[in-house]
C-alpha cells in the first residue's frame, strides 16, 4: 500500500487471444490471460499458485474459481479467489465476488455481493457442496 505494490510475476502459459472464443470449461495451472471471450468455467487448484488475468478486452460467460486474479473486463459468474482478486477500472462483475483480498480500482462495477472469507476458512461454496451431499444422504437413509 502506499506507493509499494507486490507484483506477481507469473509467466503466462495459457492464453486466450483477441479473436478466440472458447466453449466449454478451462482449467489451468500457472498462468493465464484471456483476450478472448470464454463461454464456460475457468479454474485452478485452490492449492496453487495460478495466476489469471482478463484484459479489457476479454469476456467470460461463467464461473471464475483462482488463487489469484486480476479483472479488467468483463465476468457474467461468480468470482472466487481464495487468496487476491484485483479488480482494475475497467473490470465489471455480474455476479458475487468471494475474495480473501481484494483491490479495487475508481470505475471498478460489481452488480452482485462482496463475501470476504479469510484465509483457512472454508469456502462457501464447498460448504454448499457439503450440505448437498449431506442432504442426499439423509434421504437415502
Amino acid at each position: 500500500m502506499f506507493g509499494r505494490k507486490q507484483r506477481r510475476h507469473t509467466v503466462v502459459e495459457t492464453l486466450v487471444g483477441a479473436n478466440t472464443q472458447i466453449k466449454g470449461d478451462l482449467h489451468f495451472t500457472g498462468g493465464c490471460h484471456v483476450d478472448g471471450l470464454v463461454n464456460g468455467n475457468i479454474s485452478a487448484d485452490a492449492d496453487s499458485h495460478s495466476a489469471l488475468s482478463i484484459s479489457e478486452e476479454g469476456n467470460v460467460d461463467g464461473g471464475v474459481t483462482v488463487p489469484y486474479i486480476v479483472l479488467n473486463g468483463i465476468v457474467r459468474g461468480d468470482v472466487f479467489a481464495n487468496q487476491r482478486v484485483e479488480l482494475g477500472p475497467t473490470a465489471r462483475v455480474i455476479g458475487n465476488v468471494y475474495y480473501n483480498l481484494i483491490e479495487m480500482a475508481i470505475g471498478a462495477e460489481i452488480n452482485g455481493k462482496l463475501v470476504h472469507q479469510p484465509q483457512g476458512q472454508v469456502p462457501l461454496l464447498e460448504q454448499t457442496a457439503r450440505i448437498d451431499e449431506s442432504a442426499a444422504v439423509a434421504s437415502e437413509v
